[in-house]
C-alpha cells in the first residue's frame, strides 16, 4: 500500500478550523485582523544584526519557534495554515513522521526567538501535536547589545532604538546607566531631537563647536534629570503609574510649547509645578 493512502487521522482540518475561528472571532469582536508570522526581514530593517555565527544541530522547543525567514502568508502567528493548499504537504509530513522525528529545521535564531527558514510544516504540525522539542540547524544572529531570552519581537526593537538613542545622543559614554525608556512608538527619537536642539543652542551661546559628549552630559544632569525629580516631588509619576519617567519628561515638554503663548517661558520644572492642578492634567489621569 502506497505511503499516501495509509490511514491516518491528520490535525490539518483541526488546525484550518482553529485559524478560521479566529478570524471570525476577530471580524465579530470587530479587533485587529489575525496577525501573519514576524519575518526576520521585518526585524532585520529595525534591529541591526552585526554578528552572525553558526551553532549548528541543536534541539530546541518548539514552542520558541516564531517567525519566518520569507513565507508569512502561508501560516499565522500560531503557524496554523492560512491556505487549503498546504493541505497536501502537511498530511504527508504526518504520515512520514508518524513517531514526530522530523528532520532537523533550518531557522535563525535571535534572542531567544527562532526564524525558520525551512521546514515551516514540520514546525506547523509538530504544534498541533503538543510536540516539546524540535531539532534545528541554527544560525545565530546578534544586535550589539543583550537581548533577554523571553524578549519578544516589540522588545527587540525597543532595545535598538534604545541603544540608537544612546549612542547618538552620547550618553552611552557619559551616563551608560541612564533609565530612559518608553512606553510608546517614536519616543527615543523624539527625545533624540530634543538632545540635538539643546545642543544646538549651547553652540550659539558660547559660539563653538561642542562634543556630542558634553551635550549630553548637560542636557541630562542639568535637563532631564532636574525635570524628573521634580515630577517624582509633585507625585506626577504616582498619578500616571502606567507612565514612565521619560513619557513624562517628553509630555512636559509638549505641554510647556503649548503654553508658550499664555504664560510666556517657563522652566520644564515650573511646567510641572503648573500642571499638577491643572484640569486637563486630571482629565489625562
Amino acid at each position: 500500500m502506497r505511503w499516501d493512502r495509509l490511514p491516518i487521522n491528520s490535525t490539518f482540518e483541526k488546525a484550518r478550523r482553529k485559524e478560521t475561528y479566529k478570524r471570525m472571532a476577530q471580524l465579530v469582536r470587530r479587533r485587529a485582523p489575525v496577525g501573519t508570522l514576524p519575518t526576520l526581514e521585518d526585524v532585520e530593517r529595525t534591529v541591526r544584526l552585526f554578528e552572525r555565527t553558526y551553532v549548528g544541530i541543536r534541539a530546541i522547543p518548539v514552542a520558541s519557534v516564531t517567525g519566518t525567514v520569507g513565507r508569512p502568508d502561508d501560516f499565522d502567528e500560531d503557524f496554523l495554515p492560512r491556505r487549503e493548499e498546504l493541505r497536501q504537504r502537511w498530511t504527508k509530513i504526518e504520515r512520514t513522521y508518524i513517531e514526530g522525528d522530523y528532520p532537523p529545521i533550518v531557522a535563525f535564531k535571535v534572542g531567544g526567538h527562532y526564524f525558520v527558514q525551512d521546514g515551516h510544516h514540520r514546525v506547523a504540525v509538530a504544534k498541533q501535536n503538543d510536540t516539546e522539542m524540535i531539532d534545528a540547524e541554527i544560525t545565530e544572529l546578534r544586535p550589539r547589545f543583550d537581548i533577554p531570552d523571553d524578549a519578544d519581537i516589540g522588545e527587540l526593537i525597543e532595545l535598538e532604538q534604545h541603544a540608537l538613542f544612546m549612542e547618538e545622543s552620547g550618553l552611552d559614554v557619559t551616563h551608560p546607566d541612564a533609565d530612559i525608556w518608553f512606553t510608546f512608538p517614536n519616543g527615543f527619537v523624539e527625545l533624540l531631537e530634543l538632545v540635538q536642539v539643546h545642543g544646538h543652542h549651547m553652540m550659539r551661546e558660547r559660539g563653538e563647536v561642542i562634543p556630542v559628549e558634553d551635550v549630553a552630559r548637560d542636557w541630562y544632569e542639568n535637563v532631564y534629570l532636574p525635570t524628573v525629580e521634580t515630577i517624582e516631588q509633585e507625585g506626577l509619576n504616582v498619578a500616571f503609574p502606567a507612565s514612565t519617567a521619560a513619557d513624562l519628561f517628553l509630555w512636559i515638554y509638549q505641554r510647556r510649547r503649548s503654553m508658550f503663548p499664555e504664560f510666556g517661558s517657563m522652566s520644564l520644572e515650573e511646567t510641572v509645578k503648573l500642571e499638577k492642578g491643572s484640569p486637563d492634567l486630571k482629565k489625562k489621569g
